[in-house]
């Protein structure tokens, strides 16, 4: 009896779906229409915001990676990861339908990485080796997963663990003009924390800096728990901007082994001016200080990555550049926001050759009251009224005007002074233990 013509379609229909499993799919290509300014347009009617393309042209020695960042009708707009120089118009640009990943895990330690996760010391070390390959970008953790910020950090920095105690997950910002020791306090906090891997993130700095900083401010010791990924002033947008990615991804893939991590990202400002860099060049309209809307946008989604988890930890900082006092400066403004404290750097203080110069008065650290000890923290208030009564009294002091005897708590301010400006002064090279600092302050605050 022969098959029923249902079951003839059925069978036919199974082996037509085994054989389209078994069919590389065709790749998505399309032809590139335009490259003015710093982003390009190609044809793709299904391209994907976020995935890379690869483009291939007789002017180009080697093809040049491209990321989707806008669509606009059936056009891909596409923010190019290299040089541009050769491209001509009709280019064959092809979808890879993947994203930018990076590598992670012990392969990277002691290790230099370009803004895409690519090795820059295999002359030195050779390739990589021992790493997984993880997404480039991703999602913050939910607010209800993390970890609470219960633990204090140790830097070995007292004008920090003294008064500014952090903890670890916790998340700061260095704010401070250029030229103002930031580059030298974070050398500092990379060689004096009490972490198991340090993640360092160079954007936008000059390549003179960048060699200076790995040559000369971290030891070899150092050096072999530290990862670096810099991408200097002179590379394209979206390899800065995906360098502060890179960087914050590596450090989730050691907090993920239940490690803790301390990122330092020099500078998040760098970081919004490649954004808006590639913002504007997409079509998005300026706003404030001719900033995007997608800047403002990113700086969350970047910053809420670090933090605690149930296993391991990221505790960040991230230097902000800004002029005067930052006031109607966006980037400023949003990303003390964000962040659990800040730090502020006092030109004066530099000025006069007081390092760190760390005002001790204007910055924060918001978790200090869940980190400290009931007597550190009252020891630190008393240190910080000191400080805050002779600055009131310092102008009277100059000029002569300041009379003794009418307030004592004003007569010691003065008194201990000297002893205070030394114990928040610290040499690059001097580290403090916790209860070493803990001692030096009792002595200031009775």
């Amino acid at each position: 009896m022969s098959a029923s013509p249902a079951a003839d379609r059925f069978a036919a229909l199974s082996s037509l779906a085994g054989a389209l499993r078994e069919t590389t799919p065709r790749p998505l290509r399309g032809r590139l229409v335009r490259a003015v300014g710093t982003v390009l347009r190609a044809v793709m009617p299904e391209a994907r915001v976020g995935e890379l393309c690869r483009i291939e042209d007789a002017g180009l020695t080697v093809p040049l990676m491209a990321e989707v960042v806008g669509l606009d009708g059936d056009e891909a707009i596409l923010a190019p990861i290299g040089e541009v120089r050769g491209l001509s118009s009709g280019a064959e640009v092809t979808a890879t339908r993947d994203v930018l990943r990076v590598p992670g895990g012990a392969g990277v330690l002691g290790r230099v990485l370009d803004g895409l996760g690519r090795p820059l010391d295999t002359a030195e070390l050779g390739p990589l080796r021992g790493v997984t390959d993880r997404p480039c970008d991703a999602s913050p953790p939910d607010a209800l997963s993390r970890a609470l910020v219960e633990h204090r950090l140790e830097l070995g920095l007292r004008a920090i663990d003294g008064l500014l105690t952090c903890g670890e997950g916790q998340r700061i910002g260095i704010y401070g003009e250029p030229g103002g020791g930031k580059s030298t306090l974070l050398a500092q906090l990379v060689r004096g924390a009490a972490v198991d891997v340090v993640v360092v993130g160079l954007i936008g700095e000059r390549g003179r800096e960048v060699r200076d900083f790995i040559e000369t401010q971290i030891s070899p010791q150092v050096r072999q728990r530290t990862v670096l990924v810099v991408a200097t002033s002179d590379r394209p947008a979206v390899e800065r901007m995906k360098a502060a990615m890179t960087a914050t991804a590596i450090a989730e893939s050691f907090r993920d082994e239940g490690l803790k991590v301390l990122l330092v990202m020099d500078s998040v400002t760098r970081y919004a001016r490649a954004l808006r860099e590639i913002g504007l060049a997409a079509g998005e309209p300026p706003t404030r200080r001719g900033f995007p809307p997608s800047v403002m946008a990113e700086l969350p989604r970047l910053m809420e990555r670090a933090g605690p988890a149930a296993r391991g930890s990221i505790t960040a900082f991230y230097t902000v550049l800004f002029e005067g006092d930052g006031a109607g400066d966006p980037v400023a403004e949003e990303t003390r926001g964000i962040l659990d404290g800040h730090i502020i750097l006092s030109p004066k203080l530099a000025g006069s050759g007081h390092y760190p110069a760390i005002d001790v008065l204007t910055s924060r650290s918001r978790v200090m009251e869940a980190v400290a000890a009931p007597a550190h923290r009252a020891q630190a208030r008393r240190v910080r009224d000191l400080l805050a009564r002779h600055a009131e009294i310092e102008f009277l002091v100059q000029v002569g005007e300041y009379r003794r005897g009418v307030d004592p708590l004003n007569d010691l301010a003065l008194d201990r002074i000297e002893d205070i400006r030394a114990f928040l002064r610290q040499a690059s090279d001097d580290h403090t233990g916790f209860g070493e600092m803990l001692s030096r302050l009792g002595r200031l605050a009775a």
